[in-house]
């Protein structure tokens, strides 16, 4: 494909992961519109860094709107005329979405309902849309298979993402648009959202304050650095999926259907204990934790470890960031970004 040739939209492009993106699509001479309505859930001042870092790039259009907005979306649709279209636009937050369900409601469902209906009435090639591991809810089989079941989610934003899903299945079936759905996992690195596990904790021991750690510390999470989240992204990218010709309506495979659509697991496969995460932490920042050992939260799960078997049988695709490496990196650019 020639890139210089094809113009993507990412939504959300200021997030986390949707900053790593675009760069990436940058850096590779890809044409990039990236949406953002800098949402105030986390300080709006590191969104406009990632985004002015973006700007640099001539490619590089952004356009400030939420994806709630369905005549805006319509229209950003028809002026963009997107090839490729990357859904990383969500009211994140498991916790949150407890207390804030009508957010989760407006971007995540609607908001996802105008994505879907803009790719449909402009021919969009290839959706790509960010579900989450959260999905897997009440699910305790290690580990998380997409081929698995993902009938009983614990919070509203896993809920939300398993909803996505479905109504990304819906459209490819309806109306053949060729959709990727990506679990990701416990997506860490630089400029990451201030929060998520690694800005709380490097936050708190730099300060000397006690660090909130649920269920006693009982927790081992499949940490995947931004990295590789963003490899499997592109590597997605220029391979839309088409039917699954041995799939049977007798014995239905979540991951895969009659229609161009496919999800998959992006995870690291190498879950990781709370305590080697905070440990790597306290070493790389020079000093040590005051745990506060609490129970449980509402929404949250004491285990993941993801199944990546078929992005790697598919794409050839394997994590090559290690927990050591990357929480290295992480702490690197919090202290200069922070000045810390």
């Amino acid at each position: 494909m020639n890139s210089a040739m094809v113009r993507i939209l990412v939504t959300g492009a200021a997030g986390f992961i949707g900053y790593h993106l675009c760069k990436r699509l940058l850096e590779n001479n890809y044409a990039v519109t990236g949406l953002d309505n800098l949402s105030d859930y986390y300080d709006p001042s590191l969104k406009r860094a990632r985004l002015a870092n973006l700007q640099m790039h001539t490619e590089f259009d952004y356009i400030h709107l939420g994806i709630e907005d369905r005549e805006e979306m319509s229209a950003i649709f028809q002026q963009v005329k997107p090839e490729i279209v990357f859904n990383l636009a969500a009211q994140p937050g498991v916790r949150y979405s407890v207390d804030h369900p009508n957010e989760y409601v407006n971007s995540n469902l609607v908001g996802f309902a105008n994505v879907l209906e803009g790719c449909r009435q402009n021919s969009v090639r290839h959706l790509i849309f960010a579900s989450s591991s959260s999905v897997y809810g009440a699910n305790t089989r290690m580990p998380f298979s997409a081929h698995g079941h993902t009938d009983h989610p614990i919070s509203l934003y896993g809920a939300t993402k398993k909803a996505n899903e479905l109504m990304a299945h819906a459209y490819s079936h309806l109306y053949r648009l060729p959709c990727i759905g990506l679990r990701f996992f416990t997506v860490y690195g630089p400029w990451g959202r201030p929060d998520m596990a690694p800005c709380l904790f490097a936050r708190a021991i730099l300060a000397g304050k006690p660090i909130d750690v649920f269920n006693h510390g009982n927790m081992q999470w499949d940490f995947t650095y931004v990295d590789d989240i963003v490899e499997g992204l592109v590597c997605v990218m220029t391979a839309p999926p088409s039917p699954n010709k041995e799939w049977s309506s007798d014995m239905p495979d979540p991951a895969s259907s009659s229609a161009p659509y496919r999800l998959y697991n992006r995870g690291s496969n190498r879950p990781v204990r709370l305590d080697y995460f905070m440990e790597l932490l306290e070493q790389a920042l020079g000093h040590k934790a005051i745990k506060n050992l609490l129970p449980m939260q509402a929404g949250d799960v004491p285990s993941t470890y993801a199944d990546i078997d078929d992005l790697i049988a598919g794409f050839g695709f394997h994590p090559i960031t290690s927990i050591e490496d990357g929480v290295r990196r992480f702490v690197e650019w919090y202290r200069g970004y922070y000045g810390v």
